[in-house]
């Protein structure tokens, strides 16, 4: 062969693999947490949808802008008054090669309904799912819902026949602690499929190849992805650091600013979708955790007002969190259809007035009680600097942090006296108000209502909001509700978080303010 035609050959042949090592990437990702569970409707947790949702899809989905876009429905409509229609894709393959189709469908939203789930709330006022042909599933509903398709976000479908072969047709009761095979294995049509999960360690995820969406001019070319538990802040920055791991989703606040001007790296920042709280037992006449054992001084509103004026949250956010956060006072975000600006003013700091309030109250020397959190580094610091804060007034505060799969399951089945917690909404506002303020109910209502609140005003003014067709009067009607909120003040809400990504240049990510990350769209250079 002459030598201008082999190396014009060795040339093509380098070029090829050049292409092919752009056109596929592994991605190392680190986090301080643990998705807990594979099961797609055990938990509903930010940390686990941001891993278990690479592996399943939904009826509907997001884009780059969080908007509602189609997914494993291609189209939606209202077919009367409580009736919807879905039509879902043709060709969608699971992980096993099998078809995806209306009885999948039908099973996974009955699955999500379970009472063992914990993404039931969003269905709630479901009455029927059925299949109308291979390709078309109808719902009935209780009452007119004018954004039921909103509902459907996060409700992953799952395989009928591969449930059914492993015995998981309910889903994992996660707060009894229940083993099951969907702990550990999942099997979606999801642009990822599940290679493994060490808990604590890693989960490992390979793209799948027949992904429906692999022909979007939005996709990436990550083929291979970790995500690497590593709870040591700065560990996690050592990785990142050293090349060992391309992103971390989780930077410590203290060491933000610095990142930024660190010329190897990218820090993505938004604002969150979501808020974090302060709670507290309303339901029992006694605090379990506390010093009082013949009252309960947190049924007491103006006692809940105390804890607010009590706490400095802009010297949290300054110092603990090195101004990586805003002070909360409406109980949804700016981002959340309904919010209104004139709630979202903070109750002032005024220690003096936290006393007073105490007093009137009949608690003039203060009481004792246990503060639970999560053993978050970040969530513990601002812990303390509250503890420190609520002494100062005479609440006497012991802190108790524990792991995550202890420090949940108190959540939602309120067993704390008083907790704190975060919640990352959709954009639809009642999916919020039914999770954390409506009643409690065995149906989907206050599935994360952590201190068993109740208000029957504003449990009918929930209901009414899920009902409402017209927009503008749905909008209306939520206003009336958050400021009942506002001034029943059942939560205290504390602050929204700047969140922040830090990756190496080579990495190209679209951030949602819900601190989750699309891996089908993200491109490794």
């Amino acid at each position: 062969m002459p030598a201008h035609r082999f190396l014009r050959r060795a040339l093509v042949a380098l070029l090829l693999g050049a292409a092919a090592c752009v056109q596929a990437a592994a991605l190392r990702v680190a986090s301080a947490f643990d998705p807990q569970t594979m099961d797609p409707h055990a938990v509903a947790l930010l940390y686990h949808s941001r891993i278990v949702f690479q592996v399943h899809d939904f009826l509907v989905n997001r884009d780059e802008n969080f908007k509602l876009e189609p997914a494993l429905a291609v189209s939606w409509q209202a077919t009367g008054a409580t009736n919807w229609r879905f039509r879902l894709r043709p060709g969608v393959k699971f992980h096993d090669g099998s078809a995806f189709n209306a009885d999948d469908a039908v099973f996974s939203i009955e699955r999500a309904l379970g009472p063992t789930s914990q993404r039931s709330f969003s269905l709630k006022g479901l009455v029927a799912v059925k299949k109308v042909d291979d390709l078309t599933i109808d719902f009935e509903l209780a009452a007119p819902d004018a954004v039921w398709p909103e509902k459907l976000w996060l409700v992953a479908m799952m395989s009928k026949r591969w449930a059914q072969a492993h015995g998981v047709e309910k889903a994992q009761d996660f707060n009894g602690k229940q083993e099951t095979y969907a702990v550990r294995n999942a099997m979606g049509t999801g642009p990822f499929k599940l290679e493994s999960y060490q808990p604590d360690v890693r989960v490992l995820l390979k793209r799948h190849a027949a992904y429906w969406g692999a022909a979007d001019k939005r996709q990436g070319n990550v083929d291979e992805v970790s995500f690497l538990g590593i709870r040591s802040d700065a560990t996690r920055l050592a990785a990142l650091a050293s090349g060992e791991v391309d992103l971390v989703l989780d930077p410590p606040y203290q060491d933000v600013g610095r990142l930024k001007t660190d010329a190897r790296l990218t820090v993505l920042s938004a604002t969150d979708i979501g808020t974090q709280y302060f709670t507290f037992d309303q339901a029992r006449d006694e605090l379990i955790q506390g010093e009082l054992k013949d009252r309960n001084p947190f049924k007491d509103k103006r006692v809940r007002q105390a804890v607010a004026h009590a706490l400095n949250i802009e010297l949290i956010i300054n110092k603990v969190l090195r101004g990586q956060a805003t002070p909360a006072g409406s109980f949804i975000s700016p981002l959340v259809d309904g919010y209104l600006a004139e709630v979202d003013k903070r109750i002032p700091y005024d220690p003096a007035k936290s006393r007073a309030l105490l007093a009137a109250a009949g608690y003039p020397n203060g009481f004792g009680v246990t503060l639970e959190c999560v053993n978050v580094a970040y969530r513990e610091a601002v812990c303390q600097a509250a503890t420190a804060m609520l002494a100062q007034v005479g609440i006497r505060t012991s802190l108790r942090s524990s792991p995550t799969n202890q420090f949940f399951p108190k959540l939602t089945q309120g067993t704390a006296s008083f907790i704190e917690f975060g919640w990352t909404p959709s954009l639809d506002p009642w999916a919020t108000l039914n999770a954390l303020f409506r009643s409690w109910d065995p149906q989907g209502g206050g599935t994360f209502n952590a201190g068993r609140y109740s208000n029957p005003q504003l449990d009918a003014l929930i209901d009414a909001v899920r009902t409402e067709p017209d927009l503008i009067k749905r909008r209306a009607r939520v206003g009336v509700a958050l400021r009942l909120l506002h001034e029943d003040l059942p939560y205290v809400p504390l602050y929204r978080r700047t969140l922040n990504w830090a990756m190496a240049k080579k990495v190209r990510a679209v951030q949602w303010p819900n601190d989750t990350m699309e891996l089908r769209w993200v491109r490794v250079n």
